[in-house]
């Protein structure tokens, strides 16, 4: 354990760089956390969103997800309910049912985030979604059976892919590694 004090190196609207010891990393202001939803329809088709990611320098295939707590007046929002929302704003798909499955860490090495995996349920398509403010989102619906042919073209065609897909895949990709 490191007992040397956090240092702020800077910080903005939604992340702070600090450092502990020789260690640098970045966390979230002001308390805000991540959802990322997990939605299967009825039909076995998983929600995917593509989007331009600044960091990245190019669209990236990901699970739906969003921020929880981002404006002032939501601190403190349960996590079910951001993901309803950002659910429906990101694909035009409104769960009935909205579960947390847990807390999970995505790069803890240089990042303190955390982000909340939630699983939509009963989906209900009532727009076409693409996200707010000019996000331009493309949503993806995606066959179960031909999800890894899909992300396969998908890194083909250039883009990026969030690890949070290794989800949807981590069962084929453990088998091959078996052979």
């Amino acid at each position: 354990m490191n007992n040397e004090s956090e240092q702020v190196m800077w910080a903005g609207r939604f992340i702070t760089a600090k450092t502990r010891g020789k260690w640098e990393y970045v966390t979230r202001s002001r308390g805000i956390r991540a959802a990322v939803i997990l939605a299967i329809d009825e039909e076995d088709h998983v929600l995917l969103v593509e989007q331009f990611r600044v960091p990245l320098g190019k669209p990236c295939l990901e699970l739906p997800a969003g921020l929880i707590g981002d404006h002032d007046h939501s601190a403190g929002e349960d996590a079910t309910l951001a993901a309803a929302r950002e659910l429906e704003e990101e694909t035009g798909y409104r769960p009935a049912r909205v579960e947390v499955v847990g807390e999970f860490y995505s790069s803890p090495g240089m990042v303190s985030e955390s982000f909340t995996l939630l699983t939509a349920h009963e989906l209900t398509r009532v727009s076409d979604g693409g996200g707010v403010d000019g996000e331009d989102i493309t949503v993806h619906r995606v066959p179960l059976a031909g999800l890894e042919q899909f992300i396969a073209d998908a890194r083909q065609r250039g883009l990026g892919i969030d690890v949070r897909l290794l989800l949807l895949l981590g069962a084929n990709i453990v088998g091959g590694l078996r052979t």
